[in-house]
């Protein structure tokens, strides 16, 4: 037998979150400066803090525009131009957060694109296993109860027919 030990599961593991973590770092050096910007936008603009910020503006702006602040005087009465700095404001922050949105939507089809590549390597040693296995199991003359199940297990899967398939289910549900 090989003289090698299983590698701990700790170590593997954790090897596995820094190398995510050192790849999701890279990634975030190699974004424009504008993502960046249109980013931190975002995460302010979803935050409490930005939240009670425009509570206490608005406050005050309908505050000393009613006249309760005697000290500062009305500049917007019929408060067109707090609809107006509203109006421009919801324009820019929806165009952040979809800026934000469309980064996002891209990392998840690359995390996506990466789960599918694993799991078809995965598939692919799976059968080598099942083939493995099956040659010990013919080699000493033992039946198992899969022994029905084996030749298709031991086949590899075309991703290509399992995508037509899918498509070809959707389809008829939605004539359906």
């Amino acid at each position: 037998m090989s003289d090698q030990r299983p590698a701990n599961m700790h170590s593997v593991l954790h090897q596995n979150i820094e190398a995510l973590v050192e790849h999701r770092r890279q990634q975030e050096e190699h974004q424009s400066v504008q993502v960046r910007i249109a980013g931190a936008i975002s995460r302010f603009a979803g935050s409490m803090t930005f939240v009670y910020l425009h509570l206490a503006i608005l406050v005050a702006w309908i505050l000393a525009n009613l006249g309760a602040m005697p000290a500062i005087p009305a500049w917007d009465p019929t408060f067109v131009i707090l609809a107006m700095v509203a109006s421009v404001e919801a324009i820019f922050l929806s165009t952040f957060v979809l800026i934000n949105q469309n980064r996002m939507a891209e990392h998840s089809e690359r995390r996506a694109e990466l789960d599918l590549q694993i799991s078809l390597l995965n598939e692919h040693e799976t059968t080598r296993l099942i083939e493995m296995v099956a040659a010990l199991a013919v080699r000493l003359n033992v039946s198992t109860p899969a022994d029905k199940e084996l030749r298709q297990l031991a086949e590899n899967v075309d991703p290509r027919k399992v995508m037509t398939q899918i498509q070809q289910a959707s389809e008829d549900q939605q004539e359906a």
